[in-house]
């Protein structure tokens, strides 16, 4: 099951639930939001700095994420940001996939090749 992390930054209001009902009692909706959806809560810390919360998550798929990042976020007390997780494994098998990637600015190197290849060659193609 996709690993994910949620950042967690909450509003003035988001800060006063906090306040009112405890750190433990934000952890129980994570867990029983994670749960209801198929999937289970890692863990969950709270921070200083810009990010308040780290939740660690497991849901079957990027689109559970997704729809979990959109229902938090459209309560408006809560800004999150998801990223994807991947086990070591998982760098693994990604680095063994075979990739053609041009950065910019490489296609006009390339014709440059090409150019002072024709013109070594005497212009025969």
């Amino acid at each position: 099951m996709p690993k994910f992390l949620a950042l967690a930054s909450y509003t003035s209001e988001g800060i006063k639930g906090i306040i009112k009902a405890g750190g433990t009692a934000r952890r129980a909706v994570a867990d029983k939001l994670m749960k209801s959806l198929g999937g289970r809560l890692e863990a969950f810390y709270f921070a200083f700095g810009e990010n308040a919360a780290y939740v660690f998550f497991d849901v079957p798929d990027n689109s559970t994420a997704a729809a979990i990042s959109l229902a938090v976020t459209e309560t408006g007390v809560v800004r999150l940001k998801t990223i994807v997780l991947l086990t070591p494994e998982e760098m693994d098998q990604a680095m063994k996939k075979p990739v053609y990637y041009e950065p910019p600015g490489w296609e006009g190197q390339e014709v440059a090749k090409d150019i002072d290849r024709l013109i070594g060659e005497g212009g025969k193609d």
